[in-house]
């Protein structure tokens, strides 16, 4: 009886070990998955207003935005306008203010971020993990929804290759 039980414990054992441990992720997936906290544990010693993260085109319906090698003058122009008049409250272009500053951000983020950013606020905090630190960076001051129209925002971007 008792060599029964040794083997069926034995065999449960193994059972349970090949398996994995009953997770069902495989050992691939469990290091890709250390391999993600590692890099988030890494990314959180940078602020996220210096943070660069290129690759990440956010939350929205922008979802490619190639621009074009010349900066278009007229656009830089009213980007500019748009900028100073729903935007400088909270930004300031040299310095950091109430939000971060938009110089260099190009450097930083993608286009299509920036214009989802600039787009819908909300769901970018809601879901992209970037837009998330840079709330809690800046004291949890929440970009404010501008309801700004996509050219608009194309319009600020534009403004915002030339800073």
């Amino acid at each position: 009886m008792n060599r029964v039980f040794s083997i069926t414990s034995i065999a449960a054992l193994f059972i349970i070990t090949a398996c994995g441990g009953g997770d069902g992720k495989s050992k691939i997936d469990q290091i890709k998955e250390q391999s993600k906290i590692e890099s988030a544990e890494a990314e959180s010693n940078v602020p996220a207003s210096e943070r660069i993260t290129l690759d990440n085109k956010g939350v929205g319906k922008i979802k490619n935005l190639p621009l074009p090698e010349t900066i278009d003058q007229e656009m830089v122009e009213r980007g500019q306008a748009l900028f100073n008049t729903n935007c400088s409250a909270c930004h300031k272009v040299d310095k950091r203010f109430i939000g971060p500053s938009p110089k260099g951000i190009m450097k930083r983020r993608s286009p299509e971020w920036i214009m989802n950013m600039i787009l819908d606020p909300q769901l970018m905090v809601e879901q992209d993990r970037c837009a998330k630190d840079l709330l809690v960076e800046f004291n949890g001051a929440a970009m404010a929804n501008q309801n700004m129209t996509e050219e608009q925002a194309r319009d600020i971007l534009e403004y915002f290759r030339t800073l």
